[in-house]
């Protein structure tokens, strides 16, 4: 992972990330998580800004940090990162769960693979969590202009191709719409959609919102050639953010997980 997040360091000296919002002292964070011992990772979009900031905005510091900065390592640029640095970003990403983490955010997604015996948490920690896009923004995804959003994706396209083929993940799970959709044009394949109406969100004034499942097999991955096939399960409802994602459907979520991708991480 020290090589990819090399790489990474460096990239933070082009000038498309900082004009895409792009938290400009924040490390890149290649994996939440130890993703040398993980076979299943979750996927989201970008690390959030709550990761190195609080509710007024204001830098993570001292027993709150979770992640690395400028300041924590004592540099006052990027490019002054040397082999040392990187290793204690790398430290910091596989102890995440066992220091500060975002749990607001992260009990959630574990829930949903618990039953797959995976989590970020227990001793085994046999679960990670990586996103399309390993920088931080001052905003949300939806936040970002179309042309800031395409900026990261071509900077970054390939990371998550570089970090699933030297690691041990054989099943990735797609956590929301957005996920799936830019996963599907950095991969250029279609995942099978289906249907599931135990997973529907009801609406007192409207409609409800349907429930899909996705799921397809990677070998490839952004130009990357992966060393194994990887099963991809996803779901259109953002765990965290869909506005009433009931019990009884995180539960269901939960069962097809298990019941789908269970024996490729035995």
């Amino acid at each position: 992972m020290k090589s990819a997040l090399s790489t990474l360091v460096k990239r933070l000296d082009n000038e498309l990330l900082s004009e895409a919002s792009v938290i400009p002292w924040s490390c890149p964070v290649p994996s939440f998580g130890d993703l040398s011992r993980s076979r299943l990772a979750t996927l989201g979009i970008n690390p959030s800004n709550r990761e190195f900031v609080d509710t007024s905005g204001k830098g993570l510091d001292g027993s709150s940090r979770r992640l690395h900065t400028l300041k924590s390592l004592g540099l006052s640029r990027w490019s002054e990162a040397n082999p040392r640095h990187l290793q204690s970003i790398v430290d910091s990403c596989r102890t995440y769960f066992s220091r500060n983490p975002y749990d607001r955010w992260f009990r959630r997604l574990d829930y949903v693979i618990s039953g797959t015996e995976a989590s970020y948490y227990n001793a085994s920690a046999n679960a990670c969590h990586l996103d399309l896009i390993p920088y931080a923004t001052s905003c949300k995804w939806t936040g970002l202009t179309h042309q800031q959003r395409s900026s990261l994706l071509a900077i970054a396209g390939d990371t998550l191709g570089l970090l699933l083929r030297e690691s041990p993940v054989r099943l990735l799970i797609l956590n929301g719409n957005s996920v799936v959709q830019q996963f599907q044009q950095i991969a250029g394949i279609r995942l099978d959609k289906l249907a599931k109406r135990a997973w529907s969100l009801p609406r007192r004034s409207d409609s409800d919102v349907s429930g899909f499942a996705y799921e397809g097999a990677i070998r490839n991955l952004g130009g990357v050639k992966l060393r194994r096939e990887v099963l991809v399960l996803g779901f259109n409802h953002n765990i965290q953010s869909s506005f009433g994602v009931t019990t009884e459907v995180s539960t269901a979520i939960r069962r097809w997980i298990a019941r789908t991708g269970s024996e490729v991480i035995l």
